[in-house]
């Protein structure tokens, strides 16, 4: 079924950099009035205004995801900025890398609570918005990770395959009303969020410079491109979103065979 963003208003969370900040200047080339969400002030303004050179109107609204408080205001921050929402787009997310013996509790905890627990309390937030429009989307951004499970993101591979399973329940809720529910899976995407990912107490800074190293060739994907094709999902109003070859092949290799496929995966040396 085809789904305009032409005329809409689309929320969108993680807006700075990276997916968030290209998909904010795809949408607002559609048509799209865009309401923008960031921790990352500068960031945040930067995207907002170039976004708002493609036409449509634009807010910004800085919000940190992990405080809740602040995440319950932006519903009605968003209705008086534009009087309606049709399409949540739940973007923004942290990657905390180490193995689960490496993460304390906090840890494990601070990413669930911006990553799953967020976004979840948006849904819930904007809801009776979009169940007000003829057509609605919700737009959760999982993972590759959110697909198969990896070694060293342990916290990371939660989160994301939580915000799937809630997506797919949430779906079958939603059946039936005019509130659609798409779910993203980007592969390796040339963004900053390993580099950005915060340091596990647990391990040394020359250790998780070595794992980042390893690390930045799996990102290759130019954001402008999954933007692109995240646009077109929504447009087409996909249930799931692979975006970039990496994730098209394991995701096939995961369905196929979903316990073999971890052989595919490489480990750390346990010593």
């Amino acid at each position: 079924m085809a789904f305009s963003t032409k005329g809409g208003v689309v929320v969108l969370t993680g807006a700075a950099s990276g997916i968030g900040a290209a998909l904010a200047e795809e949408l607002a080339t559609r048509g799209a009035a865009l309401a923008l969400v960031d921790r990352d002030l500068p960031g945040l303004y930067r995207a907002a205004a170039l976004a708002g050179r493609r036409g449509g109107k634009v807010s910004a609204h800085h919000v940190d995801l992990s405080d809740h408080a602040a995440t319950a205001e932006l519903p009605e921050a968003v209705r008086a900025a534009h009087g309606r929402t049709s399409i949540l787009v739940n973007n923004a997310g942290v990657a905390l890398g180490g193995s689960f013996d490496e993460l304390g509790e906090d840890e494990f905890a601070w990413l669930m609570r911006i990553n799953f627990d967020a976004p979840v309390q948006l849904v819930r937030g904007f809801m009776a918005m979009l169940r007000a429009e003829p057509a609605a989307q919700i737009v959760n951004v999982s993972s590759l990770f959110g697909l198969i499970g990896a070694p060293g993101n342990t916290a990371y591979c939660s989160s994301k395959f939580a915000i799937r399973g809630f997506s797919e329940a949430l779906r079958l809720e939603l059946r039936g009303t005019g509130v659609g529910v798409s779910l993203v899976h980007p592969g390796g995407v040339a963004t900053n969020i390993a580099n950005g990912a915060r340091v596990p107490a647990m391990v040394a800074r020359e250790e998780w410079e070595r794992r980042l190293a390893e690390f930045a060739p799996m990102l290759r994907l130019p954001p402008v491109k999954a933007a692109k094709r995240i646009a077109d999902g929504i447009a087409r109003r996909e249930q799931r979103i692979v975006v970039g070859r990496d994730a098209l092949m394991m995701a096939t290799a995961q369905r196929l065979a979903p316990v073999a496929y971890q052989r595919m995966i490489p480990t750390r040396d346990a010593s």
